[in-house]
């Protein structure tokens, strides 16, 4: 697979949005771990249609005037992981569900601890909103763009988290 990029610079820190042909393929953090995400070979493309119109929905996001993408998505990944990241696409903005409902929801009950390494692995962060996704007990869990990151995602989407005890403005 060889992929294009840009660089957006966000409320969360830089991120790098990359597309496959004409479909958005991820959109990894300024401090990804290598490998969590693979991809092929990139080169930049500042005039890619897709990650222009990528880079404007999240510009919107940001800026608190949209709450849903509008993008064709490239998954890559096993089949559940595929299925974990469409029960992502299910949840609607300024709402969560937990590891297990995710589990529940793909027909996997007992697949807890596999829903959350594939929610992990998602590609295609905030687009397909892995942010969304808490422990049974409510409280933030691991998140690959940073817990901070995932705090300030929810508190976007109108969340009450005080993971931080952060005050003052979101952005």
């Amino acid at each position: 697979m060889s992929c294009t990029y840009i660089t957006l610079p966000s409320p969360v820190g830089e991120l790098k949005l990359v597309a496959n042909g004409s479909r958005l393929a991820a959109i990894l953090w300024e401090n990804d771990k290598p490998n969590r995400v693979r991809l092929g070979p990139m080169s930049e493309a500042p005039d890619n249609p897709v990650l222009m119109k990528t880079a404007r929905q999240l510009d919107e996001y940001f800026a608190g005037t949209r709450n849903r993408f509008d993008l064709e998505l490239e998954f890559v990944g096993s089949e559940f992981q595929k299925k974990v990241w469409a029960a992502l696409l299910t949840i609607p903005f300024g709402e969560t569900r937990t590891y297990s409902q995710i589990a529940l929801q793909i027909g996997h009950p007992t697949a807890v601890r596999a829903v959350g390494a594939a929610n992990g692995r998602n590609p295609i962060s905030i687009v397909a909103p892995c942010h969304r996704v808490i422990g049974a007990s409510g409280k933030l869990t691991g998140f690959a763009g940073g817990l901070e990151a995932k705090e300030r995602l929810l508190m976007l989407e109108g969340g009450q988290w005080s993971t931080f005890g952060k005050t003052g403005e979101l952005f």
